[in-house]
Formats: structure tokens, sequence, C-alpha cells
């Protein structure tokens, strides 16, 4: 209740108000009688004339189980009749996605982002772009990458529970379509093909997911094995900032090097941008390792418990620079269910994340003598669909696996992944010792120096590629092809121990994941592991000039120390002490050439990409103090009793 004294002096004010407001409309009604109102040529609504178009663009809101809508765009070839659907969930855009050209006809307004645009036109399929929960148009709350219900997610929706009730309305809702539905996409479109996996609708006929977010922890995008990938701070930025993605980061830094150099860590950095207020960077910070709250949400563990339902194709890039993680681990977990052989197939081909839609001839500097994606969308693709979405087509002959081995540039068709041979001889693993005098040989080391050394210095850490370094991005920016970088930038450095093999004498083949078996130590108490397998080029190349002393990494990855005896917690390193560190680089399928080298390059910062890891055990580096970061002297060890090797996967012997 209001007292008397606090009204009476309340009066005075509201009548000042009072007079103030009549005032100010007297004067509107002045300014509009002597300035008046010129006529809008806008329509309240306008309805564009699209008789002449050869599609016909349908704008919904979906409702879903909870009541939230959905934000659906439809596209359907004018005279469609039992067509198979393809859905597209995203949280990109779905208008912008499917207004990329302003043209009538559907192929060139699906061009760019969705290169098997030539796939939907010529096989008529009806495509559908969907905007998830929380982005663009879509109503509700947005989570990145939304747990299923269940630990990580209370609530009675997610990702899968929407791609079945969107499912379920498209088949009740478009007469033109035959009720059979497929799910594509690449990164986190690609995410959601597989979420659409878990107790999926009976329409779901084929899932397609490329280059697919599945353990944002071990691979894909937040971390590698422990290590954070600080330059993606900008895309949380972005994505989790704004609905429609319209709060934009910004850097007052030509080069990111000098960007986070000058915050130091990358907490510093996201406090001064803001980021605090961002509920997935909070997540991060409150998890730098690997607990339940990211074990609860992988999906290839959460797909090894579910049964096998949907035909599955999974689309890998060998030089994936942003997942290179996702495609092969679901791969692992689910194909042991195909007790068929025909529900889960697996494709590797030789690009960045994504290229599969795009050209595919070359990657950075690197050429294969034709189009490989194309190759892929025509005679991969294109019959795997139609055998599964169209009335009547024929069974498509898919291989297993379809694997793309570079060195040699061709396609093969294999049983199964890593056994790398037609008729089915295994992988043996070959441990490549490093040897003293910064030689690579097989032969286990016998005698020489203990050990190799070099001091990382996290006031000078070792660029990931040749300054200046360009932001995450796409079109002009050269980040695709980071992973195929000549990595002599790095080996010239005192911070980098290189070591080299003999030139080979014949060809080496390897088909699956190396694996880093080193024995270091540092001064610290904390360190990165930074290992690569390169392969050199002669230093003469008479067909490619420019490619002459190329260093070609086929496969590289970091480790961060404190998870040497497990991930789930972090442990600080005895100092100076050789401590055995073991983990798995991406795979690969390649020939090392009769001319060429093999290299292995060893170094302890690899930035800005990743954090740099202070050399002090710190609770949360993501956290860390300037004074936390100190120099530290490493050690790689190559004596007999503490060889450290790379177990290559070698075909054939």
């Amino acid at each position: 209740m209001t007292s008397s004294r606090f009204a009476a002096g309340i009066r005075p004010a509201l009548f000042a108000l009072l007079l103030t407001a009549t005032g100010l409309l007297q004067a509107t009604d002045t300014a509009q009688a002597k300035y008046p109102n010129y006529p809008s040529e806008t329509p309240a609504k306008f309805v564009p004339a699209t008789a002449s178009f050869d599609y016909e663009r349908r704008e919904v809101m979906v409702p879903m189980r909870d009541g939230v809508r959905l934000h659906t765009v439809i596209l359907v070839p004018k005279g469609a009749t039992h067509a198979g659907i393809l859905l597209t969930r995203t949280p990109y855009d779905a208008n912008a996605l499917t207004n990329l050209s302003m043209s009538g006809h559907l192929g060139p307004a699906l061009q760019g982002y969705d290169n098997v645009a030539d796939i939907i036109v010529e096989d008529g399929y009806i495509r559908v772009v969907q905007d998830v929960r929380g982005k663009y148009g879509s109503e509700g709350d947005y989570v990145m990458n939304r747990p299923l219900h269940g630990p990580q997610n209370p609530t009675p929706v997610d990702d899968a529970t929407d791609t079945y009730d969107t499912i379920d309305w498209l088949v009740k809702n478009i007469p033109e379509s035959n009720g059979k539905v497929g799910t594509l996409g690449i990164s986190y479109d690609g995410f959601e093909p597989l979420m659409a996996l878990f107790n999926p609708h009976p329409a779901l006929k084929v899932s397609v997911p490329m280059n697919p977010m599945v353990d944002g922890w071990m691979g894909d995008d937040w971390f590698h094995n422990g290590a954070f990938r600080q330059q993606n701070l900008a895309y949380i930025y972005e994505q989790v900032g704004s609905r429609d993605n319209s709060i934009k980061w910004w850097t007052n830094y030509h080069d990111e090097y000098d960007l986070f150099m000058h915050y130091g860590s990358a907490g510093a950095l996201a406090d001064a941008y803001g980021m605090r207020q961002l509920g997935f960077w909070n997540k991060l910070l409150a998890h730098p390792a690997y607990d339940r709250f990211w074990s609860d949400q992988a999906v290839d563990k959460l797909l090894a418990a579910q049964p096998l339902k949907v035909p599955v194709m999974l689309v890998h890039s060998l030089w994936d620079q942003e997942d290179i993680y996702g495609a092969q681990a679901v791969y692992r977990a689910i194909k042991p269910k195909d007790t068929s052989g025909t529900m889960v197939k697996l494709v590797m081909g030789p690009w960045n994340h994504g290229q599969e839609i795009g050209e595919g001839s070359s990657l950075g500097a690197i050429r294969f003598g034709s189009d490989t994606a194309k190759y892929f969308r025509e005679k991969i693709l294109r019959p795997y669909l139609a055998q599964y979405l169209k009335d009547g087509a024929p069974k498509a002959d898919t291989a297993a696996v379809t694997a793309y081995q570079t060195g040699s540039n061709q396609w093969q068709r294999l049983d199964r992944w890593p056994l790398a041979c037609a008729d089915g001889c295994p992988t043996k693993s070959r441990p490549l010792y490093l040897e003293p005098g910064s030689k690579l040989r097989f032969n286990a080391p016998a005698a020489g120096a203990a050990y190799d050394e070099y001091v990382s210095d996290p006031a000078h850490p070792v660029p990931f590629r040749a300054r200046p370094i360009q932001p995450i991005g796409y079109g002009t920016f050269t980040w695709p092809q980071w992973l195929v970088d000549d990595q002599r930038e790095a080996s010239g450095r005192t911070d980098v121990l290189s070591y080299v093999s003999d030139v080979l004498t014949a060809p080496l083949t390897i088909s699956g994941a190396p694996e880093v078996n080193l024995v270091a130590s540092t001064s610290g108490t904390d360190s990165d592991w930074v290992v690569k397998l390169i392969d050199v080029y002669p230093d003469q190349v008479a067909y490619e000039p420019e490619m002459g002393g190329y260093q070609l990494a086929v496969a590289m990855d970091i480790f961060r120390g404190r998870y040497r005896e497990g991930f789930t917690e972090a442990k600080p390193l005895a100092a100076n002490q050789p401590l055995s560190y073991r983990f798995a680089l991406p795979s690969a399928n390649h020939v090392f050439l009769p001319g060429h080298r093999i290299m292995v390059q060893v170094q302890s910062s690899w930035f800005p990409l990743y954090d740099r890891n202070p050399q002090t055990f710190v609770p949360n580096i993501l956290l860390a103090r300037p004074a936390d970061y100190v120099k530290a002297t490493q050690r790689i060890y190559h004596a007999p009793a503490q060889a450290s090797f790379i177990a290559l996967p070698v075909v054939g012997g």
C-alpha cells in the first residue's frame, strides 16, 4: 500500500508529466497538419508473381509436439507426383539457403550452398530446408547441438523428436510426395541426419550425414584430445549471440596470431568480448575435461546403443579441417550392427570440410587429375539416394566402403575399413621409429643419443600455418586448405623436431589411423604434443615444378599432456621424467611414392588454432593467467628402451 506522504510527493510530478505530454501531443498534431503523410509505395505484404517458375515455394511453420513451430521452406518441382522428399535441418537460415540465385529455376536457387542441386532437379526430389529450434524463423530456444532427452537435456524434446515430428507433418501435408523421406547435410547440418536415427520415423528411408559434428571434445569442433580450438570463439560468438547471427565478431588485428597473443588465454579473450553472457561458452568453461557433459552427448556412443533401422551413408573428408573425427567414429560405432552388410556405407574422399558438394579436382596445391567431388555426387550419391527415395529405382551398386587413395589418386571399392585390400588382406601395424640424427627408420634404435630436445616458449608459439593467419572462413579465405599447407614453414624452426626417412625405392601404402607412441619429457608440469606424418616430395618435380620439396601433411593432431592417464581427469606431469603418450592420428588412405620421403614432426604448440598450454599445471587452461606461462625444455626419446615411434597401418607388409 502507498503511504499518504509518498502520494502527496508524487502528485506534483504527475501533474508536470501531464502538462509535458499534452504539449507533445499538441506539437505532434501541429506537425501532422503542416506536414501531411505521403502514401507509402510499399504494400503491407508483397506477393511475388511466380507463375513462370519451374517450382513452387511454400513457407510453413511446422508444429512440434510441445507446441513450438519450426520455420520450414518446401520447394516442390512443378508437376511433381510421387516424389521423394530430401530434408535438411539447419541452424544457418533456411530462407537464405533456398534463395541463392535470382532465378525461376530450382537448380540456381539452390546452387552454391547445395551442390547436390543437380541431383535434386534432375531426379525430381521435393527439397525441404528447416531452421532448427531457436534459430532464424523457428520458435523455441536454441541450444548448440541440443543433446538428446536424458542427463544433459531434461526436456521432452530434442533434435530427434523435432525431426520425427517434421517428417510426420511433411508426409501428411505434401500431396506431391510418395511418402519417402531422406535426410542429408554437412557439419552441423550433418549432425541432424544422425539425430534422425534415434527412434526414426517410419517414412525415413535413408540418412546421409556428411562431415558430421559427433564428439566436440574428442576430435571435432571444440577440442582435440583436450586442446581447445580457440579460433572457434568467433563461431560461438555469432552462433549463440543472437537468433539470426546478426551480432558479428570483430577484431582489431589483421593477423589472428597477434589477436590471440594480445589477450593471452582463450578465457581472457572471451571475457573481453563479453562471452560470459553466452550459455554455450559457460558450458565450455565448466567442462574442460571429458566428463559426463561430453560423453553423455557423444553421438557415436549413443548410436552404438541403438538398433540400426535406417540405411546410412557416412561421408568423410580425409583433410577435413573442422570435423575430421565424427564420420569415422560413427562408422566404428554402428558398422558392427550391420549384420546384413547393406545398411552402413562409408565414403572417404580427398576433400576439405564439405568439399564433396563443391569442386573436387584439387585442394590447395594438391591436384587429383579429375573432379573427385563430382564423381562422388554422380556415381555414388545419386544412385544411392534413388534406391531409397524413387519409386521403382534399381538397387545401387554401392561398395561397403568407397575410398579415394591419395598419392596414387584413384578410387577404391573396399569390403571394409581399415582393411584396405579388395581380397580382404589386413593392414599390418609397422613401427616407424624416430632415430638419433633426425632419422626415421623401420628398425628400432640400437645406439646413439638418448633424446633430442627443444625449448617450447609460450611467448613464441609455433604457428599452425604461415603468417599472417586468417580467421576461420570461406570464400576468399584459405582456411579450408590449411591441412594441406606446405609444412616447411614449421620444419625450419628450432622448436620443431623433424625426422626424415631415406628416399623410398618402392611405394609404401597406409590405410587407417597412424598411432603415435611418443616417449617424451618436459621440464614443466603440463605440455602439449603435436605430431605430424608428412609426405616429402622429391626436391624437383618435373611435371609440377612448384611441388619440388613440398611437405604434405598426411595426418596430424595434438594431444594435451594432462590427459595422459585418462581424459576424464587432468593431472600434472612429473617434471623431467620420460613418460609415454599414445594417441591416434586421423585416418589416412595414402601411398608414399618412390622418390618421396616420409617425415615426422614433433612440436608443443599449434597456434592460434589451439590455445597455448602454459606448461605449468593449472586447473583450467582456458582461465590461465599470464604468470602461468613458462618456457619448458622438451625431450623426445629414442633410446633402445625408450623408443618413440609412429605405428603405421601398412598394407601388404
